[in-house]
C-alpha cells in the first residue's frame, strides 16, 4: 500500500518491512501447517439443544485457517492490493513445494511393502508417512482450486468494498470479503475433496452423501464465519495501531488506489 519512492526514514521502512515479514510468515507457516494436518482428522464438536443433537463437524486444518484470512487482510490494508496477492501466489508454490517434499520422501528408500490399500501394513513404522501422503496428494486438487480462489476472492473483495464506501467501514470490507471467500473455499474443499480424494471424507453409516456434504460444508463455514466476526475488533486494534507504528495515512493511501 505505502510506496518505497516516499521519503520515509529507514527505521519507518525497517518497521514495514518487517510487519510485512511477520505478516507474510504466519500465512505461510499457517498454510504449510494445514495443508499437512488438513483432512487427517474430523473433528466431532456436536452439541444439544433443546434434546437435539445439532451436528458440528470440521476438519482438524480448518482449526487455523482464519488466520490466513486475517493476515491477507491485514496486507491488503497496509500493503495494497498487489502485495497481498503476491502473498497469494507464493503461497501456491508454497503447497506445491510441500507436495514435492512429501512425494521424494516416499520416493527414497527404505520402500516398505505397499498392502491393497495402497499404504503399509499398520503396524510398519512408515504407515503414518503415506497415509499423510496420501491424503495429502489426494487432496491435492481440492486444496489448490479452494485456496487461489478464495484468497483471490478475498483480495479482490476487500478492495472492491474499500474503493465502494471510499476507504470508509473497515468492518464491513474485513467481514464481507472474508465471510464470502470463505464460503467460496468451503464448498468447493469439500465437494472436490470428496469426488476426487478417495477415503479422505468419511460418511457416516445410515447417512446419504449430500447430507453427509451439507454437514461438513456448513460446519466448516459456521466456524469460519464466528471466527471471521471475532476478528474485526482485533482487526480494527491492529489497523489503527500499525497505521500510527508504521506512519501511514489511510485516507492518503486510498486516493492513490483509487
Amino acid at each position: 500500500m505505502f510506496d518505497f519512492g516516499d521519503q520515509v526514514s529507514k527505521e519507518i521502512s525497517r518497521r514495514r518491512e518487517i510487519v510485512f515479514l511477520i505478516l507474510a510468515g504466519v500465512f505461510l507457516g499457517t498454510l504449510g501447517i494445514l495443508n499437512i494436518l488438513g483432512i487427517s482428522r474430523q473433528i466431532d464438536l456436536s452439541f444439544d439443544i433443546f434434546g437435539r443433537t445439532i451436528p458440528f463437524i470440521v476438519f482438524v486444518g480448518v482449526l487455523p485457517y482464519p488466520i490466513t484470512f486475517l493476515c491477507t487482510d491485514f496486507i491488503s490494508e497496509l500493503y495494497g492490493k498487489k502485495r497481498a496477492n503476491m502473498v497469494v501466489w507464493i503461497g501456491l508454490i508454497l503447497n506445491i513445494w510441500v507436495l514435492f517434499i512429501l512425494w521424494i520422501g516416499g520416493t527414497l528408500p527404505p520402500h516398505p511393502e505397499i498392502m491393497e490399500n495402497g499404504l503399509p501394513a499398520i503396524t510398519d513404522p512408515n504407515h503414518t508417512f503415506f497415509q499423510i501422503r496420501k491424503w495429502t496428494f489426494g487432496a491435492t486438487i481440492a486444496s489448490m482450486i479452494a485456496y487461489l480462489t478464495a484468497q483471490f476472492v478475498d483480495v479482490s473483495l476487500f478492495h472492491y468494498i474499500r474503493k465502494l464506501t471510499k476507504g470508509k467501514m473497515l468492518w464491513l470490507r474485513n467481514n464481507g470479503s472474508t465471510l464470502t471467500s470463505q464460503m467460496v473455499d468451503s464448498l468447493a474443499v469439500i465437494i472436490i475433496t470428496y469426488f476426487y480424494a478417495n477415503d479422505a471424507i468419511h460418511i457416516q453409516m445410515g447417512e446419504t452423501v449430500i447430507h453427509g456434504l451439507v454437514i461438513l460444508i456448513l460446519s466448516n463455514y459456521v466456524y469460519k464465519v464466528v471466527s471471521a466476526l471475532l476478528d474485526t475488533i482485533p482487526f480494527y486494534i491492529g489497523v489503527k495501531y500499525l497505521t500510527r507504528y508504521l506512519q501511514l495515512d489511510p485516507e492518503k493511501e486510498f486516493k492513490k488506489e483509487s
